[in-house]
């Protein structure tokens, strides 16, 4: 349900268009129709090279060395109708033409390699993003959830941006990240982040023990990593926000670590929910003398917290400004039947906001809206893809006590 239209299915070269491959036959046909009817001066023939080296462009290796194998065949015809094979001339072009023939053929084959290698490598990177950032389920106790990952470039399938849900006994526990740095550094920071969430949050401690764990596996990853080569020491941290919504009652308590706070909208106002006291981002907590504090705010039914990356309020428009998401949320609340209706207008208002509808970094967000009470046990609950991103969820499948 992404707002930017899907990019083209990439065609391999061993699958051309026939209107395509009809260019170089055509070529072929005309090229030796005028070389037998032209003067005896007059020689078409090293024109039919260009033939398989337009094949090359848009076939495979198979295709390609047919069109040259045709179009040696043809000048074999030109030389037999204009004098005889063994004409010096028409010698040097036929043994040219196979030469030139050869040398396409085979870089087609590079390329049909090299693309074969790059799909290989895009299969490879969906099933890790199915494993780093799973899909987030649209219900979880009293709570319905959506989620959407947007790529700052629309090939890429992982990032540093991260989020995370889990159902604990007595209610559901939520994280939203952004790893410093980009690339498969910061892939692998954001695995670290999330598979310590995973393996602690349904642990029954409070909140900054749960964060102090995820601190403590930052922190190790970067001593770990510290002193690798292009890797300055000591610059691997997380911003994070960790939320616990109870189940019962209408309250959430918050962790800030460096992150942009949350905001709960309410009817049709907007409020941040700024920390009193906000912790250092997860793995300097040894580096500042700061504990971790959680605070708590009303969340009642019909609420909807919205937690973000900072890719979201740091898109700029063509003048520069910044993309004012405080006021979008409360324009964009009326008439948004649920949190994923919520980020599907954001999306595509953030997406126009950005020149071209492109992002200068990747940017996530998670709407949660608190459902009133009702009467008997919750529905069952379901697995569901991000709401409107380039990535993640197509075809997972998830246990149901098991985190995103």
């Amino acid at each position: 349900m992404d707002p930017r239209p899907p990019p083209p299915r990439t065609r391999r070269h061993g699958e051309p268009r026939l209107a395509l491959l009809a260019v170089p036959f055509a070529l072929i046909a005309v090229v030796t129709l005028v070389d037998v009817l032209a003067p005896p001066e007059v020689h078409l023939g090293p024109f039919l090279v260009a033939a398989p080296a337009l094949t090359a462009s848009f076939a495979g290796p198979r295709t390609t060395g047919i069109v040259g194998a045709v179009a040696v065949l043809a000048q074999v015809v030109v030389a037999v109708s204009r004098t005889t094979l063994t004409d010096l001339n028409h010698t040097f072009q036929i043994i040219a033409l196979i030469l030139i023939s050869a040398f396409v053929t085979f870089f087609a084959h590079l390329r049909e390699v090299h693309e074969a290698q790059l799909t290989q490598l895009r299969s490879v990177a969906e099933a890790a993003q199915q494993v780093v950032l799973r899909p987030l389920r649209e219900r979880m106790g009293p709570l319905r959830v959506a989620s959407v990952y947007l790529a700052a470039e629309a090939e890429a399938l992982i990032g540093g941006d991260l989020y995370a849900a889990a159902r604990t006994a007595h209610g559901t526990r939520l994280l939203i990240g952004d790893v410093r740095g980009k690339g498969l550094d910061a892939v692998g920071e954001a695995a670290v982040v999330l598979g310590a969430f995973r393996a602690a949050a349904h642990l029954d401690a409070g909140l900054p023990e749960l964060v102090a764990r995820l601190d403590a596996a930052v922190a190790a990853d970067r001593d770990e990593e510290d002193g690798t080569p292009g890797r300055p020491e000591g610059e691997g941290f997380t911003t994070a926000a960790v939320v616990d919504v109870p189940d019962r009652g209408t309250t959430v308590e918050v962790v800030s670590c460096g992150h942009p706070p949350p905001l709960l909208l309410r009817g049709d106002r907007v409020v941040a929910l700024e920390v009193a006291h906000p912790a250092p981002p997860l793995g300097l907590a040894e580096l500042v003398d700061s504990g971790y504090t959680a605070q708590s705010f009303a969340f009642e039914p019909g609420d909807v917290l919205l937690l973000y990356t900072d890719g979201v309020i740091e898109a700029r428009d063509a003048s520069g400004a910044f993309y004012p998401l405080q006021d979008r949320a409360a324009a964009a609340r009326p008439g948004a039947a649920g949190p994923d209706a919520l980020l599907r207008r954001l999306c595509a208002d953030l997406l126009r906001h950005s020149p071209g509808g492109r992002l200068g970094d990747d940017a996530a967000m998670v709407a949660v809206e608190r459902l009133a009470p009702r009467a008997g046990p919750d529905p069952e609950e379901t697995t569901r893809a991000g709401s409107c991103g380039s990535r993640p969820g197509r075809g997972a499948r998830q246990d149901p006590n098991e985190t995103t």
